[in-house]
């Protein structure tokens, strides 16, 4: 079967699930962290490249400030938690993001697991935290007009290849899926230069419904998927 070498998920619906069961939002956070670690788990078994998840964006950050608190904590504890994992599944962790704006504890805890398997040579495992295409974007454009401004590149020298060099998350390549659960249809400001042309499975279950047999649904129906970006078929059968 024909694997995404790179996947990416925005784990929509935690919050809508638990009130819909008279829970608090921040008991559907709970529940949606352990499908985090099953499908983490599972797509380092499937031989997936890289494993991208929205996992905080920057416009969180307006929710009320006992959720964002408990979702701070509840990401540091499950990184503590997930380590030795990480390490004996051989996944390379990594964040894009404006990680400076996390507090201080969760930073250090970031960046102790990111030191802690650089070496690593399976899976990238990358968190999207306090994240936006947007911001991602402008903070692109920012290091050209001062790489310009110092005479360092010249109008000439700006391609798509060098503005994508540029983003944060130049070390990924761009999706190939991108799965949504909680059956909103857009991508809220994920990787908005990046999708161009990745195949987007929106996915009408809530994330803490979503079970490793969604996921594989969702990866043998992209395996089906005749991806021409802008050819024809035959151009790809000449190819």
């Amino acid at each position: 079967m024909k694997r995404p070498r790179h996947l990416a998920i925005i784990m929509d619906g935690n919050g809508r699930w638990a009130k819909s069961r008279r829970h608090s939002r921040i008991f559907g956070h709970v529940r949606g962290a352990r499908v985090v670690t099953d499908v983490i788990t599972e797509c380092s078994k499937l031989g997936i490249s890289h494993l991208t998840l929205f996992a905080f964006s920057t416009e969180n950050w307006f929710r009320p400030a006992v959720e964002v608190n408990f979702l701070m904590s509840l990401l540091r504890r499950q990184l503590l938690r997930e380590r030795a994992k990480l390490m004996r599944d051989n996944i390379r962790f990594q964040a894009i993001g404006q990680v400076d704006r996390l507090p201080d504890a969760v930073q250090e805890i970031v960046n102790e697991t990111i030191e802690m398997t650089a070496d690593n040579t399976g899976m990238v495992l990358t968190f999207a935290l306090s994240y936006g295409g947007r911001q991602e974007i402008t903070q692109m454009a920012q290091e050209v007009a001062r790489q310009v401004r110092l005479g360092e590149l010249v109008e000439e020298e700006i391609d798509e290849a060098l503005i994508a060099g540029l983003m944060p998350s130049a070390y990924l390549p761009d999706p190939d899926l991108l799965i949504r659960t909680s059956g909103e249809r857009r991508i809220s400001n994920f990787f908005l230069w990046q999708c161009a042309y990745t195949e987007i499975e929106f996915e009408e279950k809530s994330w803490p419904d979503f079970t490793l047999s969604d996921l594989h649904r969702a990866l043998n129906q992209f395996s089906q998927k005749e991806r021409r970006y802008g050819r024809t078929s035959e151009q790809l059968v000449i190819r």
